[in-house]
């Protein structure tokens, strides 16, 4: 995505995925305003966007009206960060004699020489360094000092109008903890970000921003996640995928097996999505797997996301078919990442989906499961929209894309907790179905967008070899309700497979 920016020249930010979002960081010599509940992560953004100024060359100023300038360095150390010489620490302190009772005034309010001074205190700071960018942490002492709405605003605005005249780009804070979150500020300044914090009932907090405005310029507007980690704060854009537009020439990619390419039309064409959907034990996970050995015997490279199973315990079941996972990994074949549903918003999980998907050439992406992706999501009615969103950005990209799903119960009625079927552009159905005292196993092809595919079902075994699919259960109906009926002329032996002593 190109956001068309020329009007004003931008500062950088610090933060890729917030300049990003603002097509470019935030307009020079302009007021800008960050505001959200403390601990949300202002004060972190804030230090990146002079620390971006400062290796720039250029002046920077950190005005403190709550914190002291040791708390501030501490918390810049935590992050692994040396303050340079270019950005200063101003710590704006209340004047002694507010401190000492035998200087209280009996004619004036304290609260007009507080502020008066306090604006003074500023400007001379300005005067003395004439700094490009500039921070003020925070707007909440100087709305308890203006004690009104209009001298709040009049004293914003006189800021303003005094920033703009030294060619100084301003970032105010704003911890919104007053007791009336006076929105004075947000007519005022150039640009607004808010910053959210959410708590769910399990698994780690869950941050957000979003831009509330920003004059003359195109920006990514909506909700975009972002955490905070040791070296800063990590913004994550929300996915558009009608900003990807990339032609590739479709291929059809076969797994070996026979009888399953002839069930799939010949097999899964790139820039396609497959969704393999059963109970659990259904082999799921082994037949996504099949098509990643496929892949990689062509030349190709794949991405593997694995939400419900810990990646020793996958790569030693692998082996029990013969797929060495661990040497397609280290020999960069594939690239396998294990996802921690409960500390991982969907935001973040897209961005390294996507990010894998462009700078590894990334043609076959796999998630498993739709279920662990579900667990990550906060707000659930919208996980569709989500992967939506994923799913045509991999379609544009050329990817083949094979997602599964876990199933509720076994055999007869299955039910899931949320339907993707229909944002697939493939489906198979897994099913277990019972016959002559054994529980056997079934697979169908339910739809394929993208070509004519088998419309019959086959029963398909597991053994230490991988997966044998069968000739088509003619001669059974209601294998996919779990309980078949015996429909053919002969004594059945369900003998489907070659050399099959059952």
């Amino acid at each position: 995505m190109d956001i068309k920016s020329e009007l004003l020249p931008k500062a950088a930010t610090g933060t890729l995925g917030l300049d990003y979002i603002l097509g470019g960081g935030l307009a020079r010599n302009r007021l800008h305003l960050i505001e959200g509940n403390p601990g949300a992560g202002k004060t972190t953004i804030a230090f990146q966007f002079l620390m971006a100024g400062a290796a720039l060359g250029e002046q920077c100023l950190y005005i403190s009206l709550a914190e002291t300038e040791e708390e501030l360095r501490d918390g810049a150390r935590s992050h692994g960060w040396t303050i340079s010489d270019k950005i200063e620490i101003y710590e704006l302190v209340p004047p002694e004699s507010v401190l000492d009772p035998d200087q209280q005034q009996s004619l004036l309010y304290s609260s007009d020489l507080e502020l008066g001074e306090t604006t003074q205190r500023i400007f001379s700071a300005i005067e003395r360094l004439k700094p490009q960018r500039v921070l003020i942490d925070s707007l909440s002492e100087i709305r308890l000092l203006a004690q009104n709405s209009l001298r709040y605003r009049r004293q914003v605005l006189a800021l303003k109008h005094y920033f703009a005249k030294n060619n100084t780009t301003v970032v105010m804070l704003d911890d919104m903890t007053t007791d009336t979150t006076d929105r004075a500020v947000h007519s005022i300044a150039h640009s607004v970000i808010h910053l959210d914090q959410l708590a769910p009932i399990y698994g780690g907090e869950r941050r957000r921003l979003r831009v509330a405005k920003c004059r003359g310029q195109a920006f990514r507007n909506g909700y975009h996640d972002f955490l905070i980690a040791e070296g800063g704060v990590q913004v994550f854009p929300r996915l558009v995928a009608a900003d990807y537009r990339s032609r590739h020439q479709s291929t059809v990619s076969k797994t070996g097996i026979t009888e399953l390419d002839q069930l799939l039309g010949g097999g899964v064409t790139s820039g396609s999505s497959t969704l393999v959907i059963g109970p659990a034990g259904t082999g799921k996970s082994l037949l996504v797997l099949l098509h990643v050995v496929a892949a990689v015997k062509r030349g190709e490279r794949a991405a593997l996301f694995i939400f419900d199973e810990e990646l020793g315990l996958l790569f030693s079941r692998a082996k029990q078919f013969g797929i060495d996972l661990e040497k397609m990994r280290d020999g960069g074949s594939i690239f396998i990442e294990q996802m921690d549903a409960a500390e991982l918003s969907p935001g973040e999980f897209s961005h390294r989906v996507r990010t894998c998907v462009d700078s590894k050439n990334i043609k076959m992406v796999v998630i498993d499961s739709l279920n662990g992706y579900e667990a990550s999501m906060p707000e659930e009615q919208f996980i569709v929209l989500h992967l939506h969103e994923l799913l045509q950005y991999l379609n544009r990209r050329g990817a083949a894309t094979f997602l599964t799903v876990a199933q509720h119960g076994m055999v007869g009625e299955m039910r899931q907790t949320f339907d993707v079927t229909y944002l697939a552009d493939t489906v198979v159905l897994l099913r277990y179905f019972e016959a002559h005292g054994r529980v056997r196993r079934a697979m169908s092809v339910l739809k394929k967008r993208t070509g004519p595919h088998e419309d019959t079902i086959r029963e398909y075994h597991i053994d230490q070899h991988g997966i044998t699919v069968g000739k088509p259960l003619t001669e059974f109906q209601g294998v996919l309700r779990g309980t078949p009926t015996y429909v053919g002329d002969r004594l059945p032996t369900m003998g489907t497979f070659e050399g099959d002593g059952h």
